[in-house]
């Protein structure tokens, strides 16, 4: 050991040429070393050990000659740079910085990821790595009767350490040995790099609408934080080019999606969409969102099995504050409906809001005081009266816009046996402003006075074993004043009674309108936490007002003096089991008005999920048949390569699928292959029926395909 030592002392001076050169030293540690007479040669044997500059060699022999600054050594040689990428040898000669140099049947590994093999190797400046007569592969290989599942032959290849890229010429791609594509140059990123210009995966796809084709992205970096994306989609139905730009700003980001394309399937008429979103954090704590959504026509997200597959599209602009007693929004917003039987014109398309609220805690009456104050508009295409004499009488342009000024007081206090006590004081002014309604076009002015008590008694306790028990009863006795003028119920049409409104003044969504009179609400909350790692929930109540009210609808389980059950329940286990469920439950008809679930199981050898909905037939929303539909999706591991998964949406009221997928990947250290079917049962018009079939084929070890290094096995496996 301290011959060891000694040596590498001599030899680091030996080989430093001068006090000031530090960059170049080279520190060599060897179990023996032998000066020449003269000082001219020096020779380094048993377990060599070179660093210089970040660089570290290993090898079985080094010859040094200080009169040629250059390095004679023999294998095996291990040279590993400053990034983890390796390169071995049976023989070197490289100079004192291992800059320069040949090496003989050298092996460069990049990444832990992508060798190539070449019968030699060229060290130029420390960032050029010359190779002739390579074969490059990611997946491992055991032996030369074993061929790889694929490899890249060609008569050279560089790689350029500084811009990271792998340049191959005459390039010949081989499937377990069979060649199959040939192309004289290529170029390719090397697997630390990921940014680079370049093509990306193709996807072949095959759809009864489009025909067969092929995808084939091409990304481009701007600079460090901006890129574009370009995508040719070439099928005998269509030519399509889609495009992606993203770019990230100091204050935010920008991502814009956009496709052109002529088929055959309007007459080669030109169609395509336009999808961009951006947020961005302005001064004083101000933040602007946008979102702009737009296709050429209602078919084209369907025939195209867009990402952005969807029924109604939303464009909007949106500048919001949040403080901590503070809150400030105000924006736009534009719909577009692609669902057939919707007529844009007498939909509300064009909306304003502008909300602001702020709280206030007065010291001398205690509680909190809640300012708040709306302004919405809403505009529609038709020019035409609801009640106008056209033939069919379904034209409706009315326009709507409303202020209201909400100013409230609540407090919560402890009483004796733990029981809490809570109430509200509440007075709301509201002004609305009609338009293009031949029954209620007009200005309105609604005053409403409210009040609450609230109280609330939690029982808790804890159980032999450590469970943590919650059981809490609530009631509410409230009353809402005020008379209901002639504004028309333009926006209220849709009431959800949940348990976060059980204890609430008003179940409309928005003020225009507001329950009234006299009503009353009660429930039950129980909780549960079990030391075994499971958690479960579960909450009834109902309420009772004074007078009916007409503007509610049948599925909302609240057109009546007494309101349907509401029953929601939740359960969640440490094994990955989710359970979620709510409903309103009809006591008279003994059955439920409206229900969901869902249910989700995630293990790491497969994961389950299934929501489900029912509404009932409720003419007040438009719904003259039930709707009763399931979704279920699923993934399973065949083993450690393979996965398969499913989904599927199926509509059992109507007793049809209305979409079905399939999809099935394989990966492993060098390659991975994801193929997918999917079926759209289009029951609308305006949308035909598809079935879209793709594939993808991507090599790993390159930034392109992405990391095998998980994967990775040996050759015994």
């Amino acid at each position: 050991m301290w011959r060891a030592l000694l040596a590498a002392v001599g030899v680091a001076l030996i080989l430093s040429p001068s006090a000031s050169a530090q960059s170049d030293d080279v520190v060599l540690l060897a179990d023996s070393v032998l000066v020449q007479e003269g000082g001219d040669k020096l020779i380094a044997t048993g377990n060599v050990e070179a660093l210089s500059g970040g660089m570290r060699m290993t090898a079985a022999t080094v010859i040094y000659d200080r009169a040629t600054n250059t390095l004679d050594i023999q294998g095996p040689i291990r040279i590993t740079d400053p990034e983890g990428n390796i390169l071995t040898a049976t023989q070197a000669e490289l100079d004192q910085g291992f800059q320069n140099g040949l090496l003989d049947s050298a092996r460069f590994v990049l990444d832990e990821q992508l060798q190539i093999a070449s019968a030699r190797a060229a060290r130029v400046d420390g960032r050029y790595t010359a190779m002739s007569q390579i074969a490059a592969t990611s997946c491992q290989v055991c032996g030369s009767d074993d061929p790889p599942l694929w490899a890249i032959r060609a008569s050279r290849v560089v790689h350029d350490a500084e811009e990271r890229q792998i340049y191959f010429d005459d390039a010949q791609l081989r499937v377990l040995g069979v060649p199959v594509f040939y192309i004289p140059h290529m170029r390719l990123p090397d697997p630390t790099l990921k940014r680079a210009r370049g093509f990306l995966i193709p996807e072949l796809k095959t759809s009864s609408l489009l025909g067969f084709g092929i995808k084939l992205p091409y990304f481009i970096p701007i600079g460090d934080h901006a890129d574009l994306t370009l995508t040719p989609y070439l099928s005998s139905i269509t030519r399509t080019l889609e495009l992606r730009y993203r770019q990230a700003f100091r204050t935010g980001d920008l991502k814009i999606n956009g496709a052109v394309s002529r088929d055959t399937l309007l007459d080669d008429d030109l169609r395509g969409l336009l999808f961009a979103e951006g947020a961005f954090s302005l001064p004083r704590d101000f933040r602007l969102t946008f979102d702009i959504e737009a296709v050429t026509d209602d078919a084209y997200l369907n025939d195209y099995n867009n990402d952005f597959k969807k029924d109604r599209l939303d464009s909007a602009i949106t500048l919001s504050r949040t403080k901590r007693d503070s809150f400030f929004s105000t924006g736009a917003i534009h719909y577009e409906s692609l669902t057939d039987g919707e007529n844009n014109a007498t939909q509300p398309t064009i909306i304003g809001n502008l909300r602001y609220s702020r709280r206030f805690f007065p010291k001398r009456v205690g509680g909190e005081v809640r300012l708040g104050f709306d302004l919405h508009g809403h505009y529609r295409y038709s020019d035409l009266d609801i009640d106008s004499s056209d033939s069919d009488n379904v034209v409706d342009g009315r326009d709507v816009a409303r202020a209201n000024l909400d100013l409230s007081w609540r407090d919560r206090w402890t009483l004796p046996g733990g029981l809490r006590a809570g109430a509200v004081a509440k007075v709301s002014v509201d002004r609305f402003l009609v338009r293009q309604d031949a029954v209620a076009e007009g200005d309105y002015t609604e005053v409403t006075p409210a009040g609450s008590l609230e109280l609330r008694w939690p029982w808790t306790r804890t159980d032999q074993n450590g469970a943590r028990v919650l059981l809490e009863p609530v009631a509410q006795v409230g009353w809402i004043g005020g008379e209901r003028t002639g504004v028309p119920n333009d926006e209220s049409t849709r009431v959800e009674f949940d348990e976060g409104n059980l204890l609430s003044l008003s179940r409309f969504p928005v003020a225009d309108r507001r329950e009234r009179g006299l009503i009353g609400a009660a429930g039950l909350r129980w909780m549960r936490e079990d030391p075994d790692g499971w958690r479960a929930a579960l909450t009834v109540g109902r309420v009772w007002r004074e007078d009916l009210d007409g503007d509610v609808s049948r599925s909302s389980g609240l057109d009546s003096e007494t309101s349907d059950w509401l029953v929601s329940g939740q359960f969640s286990h440490t094994t990955g089991i989710q359970l979620l469920a709510r409903g309103l439950y009809d006591m008279v008809d003994s059955r439920f008005t409206k229900a969901e679930m869902r249910a989700n199981l995630n293990r790491e050898r497969y994961a389950l999920g299934a929501s489900y909905i029912l509404l009932t037939t409720d003419a007040a929303e438009d719904r003259a048949d039930a709707q009763s539909q399931w979704r279920l999706n699923a993934r399973y591991n065949v083993d450690r390569h393979w996965t398969a998964t499913s989904n599927t949406r199926y509509d059992i009221a109507e007793g049809q699928f209305l979409h079905a997928g399939l999809g099935a990947e394989y990966r492993n250290e060098c390659v991975v292959v994801d193929f997918s079917v999917s079926r759209s049962f289009a029951s609308s018009s305006n949308l035909n029926p598809s079935t879209d079939f793709g594939l993808t084929v991507a090599l790993t070890g390159f930034s392109t395909g992405g990391s095998g290094k998980e994967y990775r096995r040996s050759c015994n496996q």
